[in-house]
């Protein structure tokens, strides 16, 4: 998106500091910031205005700034990520007239990446769409996504996180969706939302958002996120295997990698067609994309095409034959207890002689003692030989990252190999070994 830093001071409220600049898009990291883009220093662990100069330096052609303003064009605010979601929702203001009613906002507690790169992938097959990039689902991560979007976007897909209450709500006064899609409720972030019924309020905050001429997409073999439809005006479209699902999944089955075959009915037309990652839980997310496309009034079958060939966010579900032969499942991106089971699932759906998952810990749970003694019981049910890494919560004694890529040489053809943890495991190091 191209705007000028005035446009900035103006929607921020800031005040302008140099001359005024032709500005395309947004960063808030300087080491993958484009020439042209607005720099967005964010103070968290690290201070980003430290790296005001790298980013100048690197092509910026202006900076939101708290502090005194420097060399450069700046704008100058109190805070700089209340500051970026001014911008974001002002950004979002400007594509109104272009995407319409096609702006989806995405979340769950498992699954919500997955389905905004199906989604993403399904509307892109007619339309020019724009989406979140990884998991740029947070206060910065969405008004970025809306700020990199080109000028001539026809639909906006964006992914929501939270970590509490009142966070979805939050990115909804920005990216403002006419359609919303919950995958799932389930345990993440339970320390900080003390049981699914809260976790499910939090989640439902995106329901609530959406307007009376909206539409509200639901998991409907999820009880959670069908009841969410008390809680929302908008028209309810549901998804899943339910027989009274909108869209349902009439089968699936699995190929030799774990990738499934989905045939689905929907108000559209039938389809069918092969998914691009491993796990017979990524239906589910594929069906969410499905009737999100149908909706934005795309050809189901052009969608369903899209989604077979979609390019997706990296450390999730992707299986790949090893140099030495092996069969690696990759999903080291995060991990809860509902996730953690599906892929221990595909992981015992794959033909192997052995199989072994390496596991990181399971972070901000409720209970992880439990939640993590139950994932080793379902592994001992599948014969699946559990490496912990780093944590003890498993039952078993753990061993260090670095003890984890030694034994990298160890597997070789015949054997299945899954990766999975939560980000603070940092498990992709470990995937990164296995060449």
């Amino acid at each position: 998106m191209r705007f000028m830093a005035t446009d900035v001071a103006h929607a921020t409220g800031g005040s302008l500091s140099g001359k005024n600049a032709h500005l395309s898009g947004a960063s808030f990291d300087s080491r993958s910031l484009v020439m042209g883009q607005l720099f967005v220093p964010v103070v968290a662990e690290r201070d980003g205005h430290d790296f005001v100069e790298d980013a100048l330096a690197r092509g910026a052609g202006a900076y939101l700034t708290s502090r005194d303003p420097g060399r450069g064009t700046a704008i100058v605010v109190p805070d700089t990520v209340e500051a970026l979601r001014k911008l974001g929702r002002w950004g979002r203001e400007q594509l109104s007239n272009r995407v319409g009613s096609r702006v989806i906002g995405i979340t769950g507690s498992v699954g919500k990446t997955m389905t905004k790169d199906f989604t993403a992938a399904a509307i892109g097959a007619a339309l020019k769409v724009a989406a979140s990039s990884r998991s740029f689902n947070n206060d910065q991560g969405v008004p970025i996504t809306i700020l990199n979007a080109p000028d001539d976007c026809e639909a906006l897909v964006l992914e929501m996180g939270m970590r509490g209450h009142g966070e979805i709500t939050r990115l909804t006064n920005v990216g403002l969706p006419k359609i919303g899609i919950v995958t799932a409720v389930a345990e993440a972030h339970s320390a900080l939302l003390d049981n699914l019924d809260g976790i499910a309020r939090a989640k439902g905050e995106l329901v609530e958002a959406l307007p009376s001429d909206g539409v509200a997409i639901l998991n409907a073999d999820d009880e959670r996120v069908i009841a969410m439809k008390s809680r929302t005006s908008a028209r309810v479209v549901t998804f899943g295997e339910d027989r009274a699902a909108t869209v349902r999944i009439v089968s699936v089955t699995l190929d030799d990698r774990a990738h499934a075959r989905v045939e689905l009915t929907t108000p559209w037309g039938d389809v069918s067609f092969a998914l691009p990652i491993a796990g017979r839980h990524s239906a589910s997310n594929a069906a969410a994309a499905i009737a999100a496309a149908g909706e934005c009034g795309v050809d189901v079958q052009k969608a369903a095409v899209g989604i077979s060939s979609a390019a997706m966010s990296p450390n999730r579900m992707s299986v790949r034959t090893t140099a030495r032969g092996a069969t690696l499942v990759d999903d080291a991106y995060n991990a809860n207890p509902k996730s953690m089971a599906a892929a221990l699932e595909t992981l015992a759906a794959l033909p192997a002689k052995r199989r072994v998952a390496f596991v990181g810990v399971m972070a901000e749970l409720r209970d992880p003692e439990i939640a993590h003694r139950a994932i080793a019981a379902l592994a001992r049910r599948h014969e699946i030989e559990l490496i912990s890494v780093d944590t003890n919560l498993y039952g078993d004694d753990a061993i260090t990252l670095q003890a984890a890529i030694a034994r990298v040489a160890e597997f070789g053809q015949g054997d299945a190999v899954l990766v999975k943890g939560s980000r603070v495991a940092r498990l992709e190091r470990l995937v990164q070994a296995f060449g």
